[in-house]
């Protein structure tokens, strides 16, 4: 076990250990693919001494969520009760137990790359960036290319995940996160949508909406969006984006539900937090 003090002397583990490190936060993954033994590091990095990971600020830029801040914190945050941040702190309301809840980590949930994991739609919806550390330094990728596999992302085996950067979706936005799931906790999505609207004057000026636990990865309904934009959301336009967001859903069967459910889920939660989305972004308490 490591220990380091400072995102320095993380990135110099890594360095020095290369694929046989495993970073720890919460551990709520990582444990139990050690006691499965589905991993085996030569050396665990403990990242709970990086204080900067436990950040979570907010700015006229938008929203700085550090890696380690818990699913507990999004959940409970005042400032993400605002209808713009709403659907970050639904996804983090929805993660395991109370308990669990208190130890899983954003940055955990991200670099787990599960196409199940419940806090990346709603980051994906606020087009949030992914701000990486390695030993050339810093750099930037949008969250949308982040994850490139089941259980894969573009992190190096001398990186780490710093903060995800989420840009203020301004005035008359709303956001919402919704999944199904067999139990009502304690369990994984079979499909979980995240949608976020902007809307002025009664018209669509943005529409994002993303899947997960549909596809490999989790995706974006592209053609759903763009049907919204410009647009007076009436029930029927919601109605058609939601029946187009169908399309972007790539499912498999599996024994938590066939390819036939999870794009009929994919439909009603695309409908659902599409309407909760436009009823917060026109100031509804939703």
């Amino acid at each position: 076990m490591i220990l380091p003090g400072s995102v320095k002397e993380c990135v110099q583990a890594l360095q020095q250990h290369g694929a046989a490190a495993k970073l720890v936060a919460g551990g709520t993954d990582l444990l139990p693919q050690l006691k499965n033994h589905l991993l085996k590091p030569g050396v665990v990095v403990d990242l709970s001494g990086v204080a900067p990971l436990r950040q979570l600020t907010e700015d006229k830029g938008g929203l700085r969520v550090g890696a380690a801040v818990t699913a507990r914190e999004l959940e409970r945050d005042a400032r993400l009760q605002a209808p713009r941040y709403r659907g970050l702190a639904e996804s983090g309301a929805l993660v395991g137990s109370v308990q669990v809840r208190h130890l899983a980590t954003v940055g955990g949930n991200i670099c787990n790359a599960a196409p199940s994991a419940d806090m990346i739609p709603p980051l994906l919806a606020l087009d949030a960036e992914a701000v990486i550390a390695g030993p050339r330094g810093e750099r930037r990728v949008p969250l949308r290319d982040f994850v490139t596999g089941v259980r894969k992302t573009v992190l190096g085996p001398d990186e780490l995940l710093l903060e995800l950067v989420v840009p203020d979706p301004g005035a008359g936005s709303g956001g919402a996160y919704l999944r199904h799931t067999p139990r009502r906790e304690l369990d994984i999505a079979v499909v979980g949508v995240g949608s976020q609207l902007t809307v002025a004057n009664g018209v669509c000026t943005k529409a994002r909406i993303a899947l997960a636990a549909v596809a490999p990865t989790p995706v974006h309904a592209t053609a759903a969006e763009r049907a919204l934009q410009g647009q007076a959301l009436t029930p029927q336009k919601i109605e058609e984006a939601a029946t187009l967001a169908v399309e972007a859903a790539r499912p498999i069967s599996d024994q938590r539900g066939s390819a036939e459910f999870r794009r009929h889920l994919v439909r009603v939660l695309t409908r659902r937090t599409l309407t909760t989305a436009l009823a917060r972004a026109n100031g509804a308490k939703a």
